[in-house]
């Protein structure tokens, strides 16, 4: 039943008044032991002595919850007394009193408990009421003092162990409700975690790209138009992509339950030539190496078995990034060496890139395993002896500059300027880098997004993804993928 809001029930008002509920018990036990007494027997008369002993047990009720203790071994001590000094029929009125504090015993102690006490009241009260008792020792009235105990306690043990299970279901349920909560935060995390690296990786590559052929066209728009409309057409090339792949993203994450299959194939390696093309449009040198059939990128061992799906497109995935971090971090001069091989049971991918010392003197890298700025795991973060002045005097922009007359060496002479004019925001690193603070000095602020992505795609493979610097100078990124992809949760395999 529904009552109004400020109204409680009668069990809810009985808890919130326990002393006087317990009032109200103890004068309803009175009454009833009165009246069963007058109205069982003709002959059975109460005394004042009676009355006294009785009154005096059914009060005690009234704390039967603050010292249940007491008012059992009270109660007990004036049944005792009532069969000592009334030994008429056996009848004891006053037992109902014990009876309700052994009851209130019961349920608020342990199961062991409550029977060794029970035991003890039932023998103890049913022996006295044999022994004082006129009528024979196996009358029914001994039995009926030793049966109000006895079910008294087991009441009592009852009610405990509903309660209890009742808190063990509600601690269940909490409990429950708690990991329901958790699992889906963790879901929501994971999720929000792919579509980040998913958007990463279709955005990042063509924008880093578009950046600089953009620069290019700016710069050479005056003096050499053909290269500029060359530039911007790779551009255009580069921003349609980017939005056809951006599309299909944001088609895929739009879609309610289980997402469809795509209608194209997901990249993979057997369309690298394409990206490395886009790279190469853009000034970046590189070159590939395959070694073993079936590495995905050989054109000429066609034979070997095709690669998993999900391992082809991380191996894609891998090189995008490093590439794309190659082209805006180590340098116009510098050469980028991908090695793509297939052995033992494992997809190698090692991306390579010298770091171009040229470039890192120009802007105070420490090029001796320094590694590239915000491109460092576990590994020495690098330091820059000093700020460059040019980053901030705009010096360098008043260099002149070198005549070029190919788009290669026209993206590179664009990039070593930008580079330079804004040495502080286009490495990804900590801003406290290059202020001579130590790295991570300004964690939150920096870049690092698309390392944390290939390690995220190798470890949900159980693969390894290893990034830092070369001893020599540049970066090095080694992914080892396993062909045969391990159920979820498996362990990456050592180094």
């Amino acid at each position: 039943m529904q009552y109004p809001p400020g109204i409680l029930g009668p069990w809810q008002w009985l808890r919130a008044h326990q002393s006087t509920a317990d009032a109200g018990l103890a004068s309803a036990v009175f009454v009833l032991i009165l009246l069963g007494t007058v109205l069982g027997s003709d002959t059975y008369r109460l005394t004042g002595m009676d009355l006294a002993l009785t009154a005096l047990a059914c009060a005690s009720l009234s704390v039967r919850r603050r010292i249940p203790w007491a008012v059992l071994a009270f109660t007990c001590a004036l049944s005792a007394a009532f069969i000592a000094l009334r030994p008429v029929d056996g009848r004891v009125p006053v037992i109902l009193a014990a009876a309700m504090a052994l009851y209130t015993v019961a349920a608020r102690t342990d199961r062991h408990t409550t029977w060794l006490t029970g035991l003890a009241v039932c023998v103890g009260l049913t022996a006295l009421a044999m022994c004082f008792g006129k009528g024979p020792w196996y009358g029914q009235a001994n039995f009926a003092v030793f049966a109000w105990t006895g079910m008294a306690a087991a009441a009592g043990d009852a009610v405990r162990s509903r309660r209890a299970y009742i808190t063990a279901i509600e601690e269940r349920a909490e409990r429950a409700e708690r990991s329901r909560e958790q699992e889906a935060r963790r879901r929501v995390a994971e999720e929000r975690m792919r579509i980040a690296r998913e958007l990463h990786d279709v955005v990042a590559h063509h924008i880093a790209l578009v950046n600089v052929q953009a620069g290019v066209a700016a710069h050479v728009m005056d003096a050499r138009p053909d290269q500029a409309k060359q530039a911007l057409a790779h551009v255009r090339e580069a921003s349609r992509s980017a939005l056809a792949e951006l599309r299909t993203t944001v088609g895929l994450l739009r879609q309610s339950g289980e997402p469809e299959a795509p209608m194209e194939p997901a990249p993979g390696l057997a369309v690298l030539d394409q990206l490395l093309d886009g790279f190469r449009r853009a000034g970046l040198r590189v070159t590939v190496e395959c070694d073993g059939e079936g590495c995905g990128c050989d054109e000429e061992h066609p034979g070997g078995p095709a690669l998993p799906a999900s391992v082809d497109l991380t191996a894609y995935r891998v090189i995008q990034e490093s590439l794309t971090n190659v082209q805006k971090h180590a340098g116009p001069q510098a050469d980028a060496v991908v090695r793509i091989s297939r052995a033992g049971g494992e997809l190698r991918v090692v991306v390579d890139d010298d770091g171009a010392a040229g470039f890192a003197a120009e802007v105070g890298r420490v090029p001796e395993g320094a590694g590239v700025a915000g491109r460092t795991d576990g590994v020495t973060a690098p330091l820059f002896s000093r700020p460059a002045p040019a980053a901030s005097e705009g010096s360098a922009s008043k260099r002149p500059a070198p005549e070029r007359t190919d788009p290669a060496a026209t993206a590179e002479e664009h990039h070593n300027r930008a580079t330079a004019e804004h040495a502080t925001g286009a490495r990804d690193a900590d801003p406290g880098v290059l202020s001579g603070e130590p790295a991570g000095a300004a964690a939150g602020t920096g870049g690092g997004h698309g390392l944390l992505g290939m390690h995220e795609r190798a470890s949900a493979l159980g693969g390894v993804c290893r990034t830092g610097a070369r001893p020599g100078g540049g970066f090095r990124v080694s992914v080892r993928l396993p062909l045969q992809v391990p159920p979820h949760g498996a362990a990456a395999p050592s180094p």
